[in-house]
């Protein structure tokens, strides 16, 4: 009888232990995340919202260049632009959004415990980003044939860099949202969804600038 007791108390106290050990390590992630100042009221990795801004602030410096590009010689501007494929940049601009959207819905139902569902439209906001950059290669296509390189002028000088870059932005987000669909957890999935966000607000500039500024 008495030992059954011992036994019983033992595991209380291996019970209570274990208890205040992860409360204590909830406290002191809590205490970390503090550290990182109004980032830490953000969804997801601090880090990412870090890389975020950073990322826009180079974006920001390609957006001034194209205008002052446009202010220094409208005509060539004009021009160049009236090239591009504002077809493509259109239907371009409705595949982010709508794959921004399933990400933000993949968000929600992790957040209410449905994994096929997270999956299901983390799918589905990977296939848009392909579509995004198989429109892309076609438009590509198009202007190199038709000689326009990065060599041809400042204008298009700007435009493969940014839409370029901002290409590699679109690969490396599909990566990043495969990655936290399979290892998944409401702080990763919202750390993915951030950055693809991102890279939406970025091409929702990007394509009125190179597309559109008159």
């Amino acid at each position: 009888m008495m030992n059954g007791r011992m036994e019983e108390g033992a595991a209380e106290a291996a019970k209570t232990a274990q208890a205040a050990e992860i409360t204590a390590k909830t406290a002191e992630a809590a205490s970390l995340d503090k550290g990182w100042g109004p980032l830490s009221e953000l969804p997801g990795n601090p880090m990412i919202w870090l890389l975020i801004i950073s990322e826009l602030l180079i974006f920001g410096v390609g957006f001034v260049a194209f205008a002052v590009t446009f202010v220094r010689d409208p005509e060539m501007f004009r021009a160049s632009q009236d090239t591009l494929n504002r077809l493509a940049g259109a239907i371009n601009t409705m595949v982010l959004i709508t794959s921004g959207a399933f990400a933000a819905l993949a968000v929600r139902a992790e957040a209410e415990g449905n994994t096929s569902r997270m999956r299901l439209f983390v799918a589905l906001a990977i296939a848009l980003g392909m579509v995004f950059l198989g429109v892309k290669w076609v438009e590509y296509s198009a202007e190199l044939a038709a000689g326009h390189t990065i060599d041809t002028n400042t204008f298009f000088a700007l435009y493969w860099l940014l839409t370029g870059f901002h290409a590699l932005h679109v690969v490396l987000g599909i990566i990043i949202l495969a990655v936290v669909a399979i290892w998944h957890s409401l702080d990763n999935l919202e750390t993915g969804a951030a950055f693809w966000h991102m890279v939406d607000l970025i091409w929702v500039i990007l394509f009125p600038v190179a597309y559109l500024l008159r």
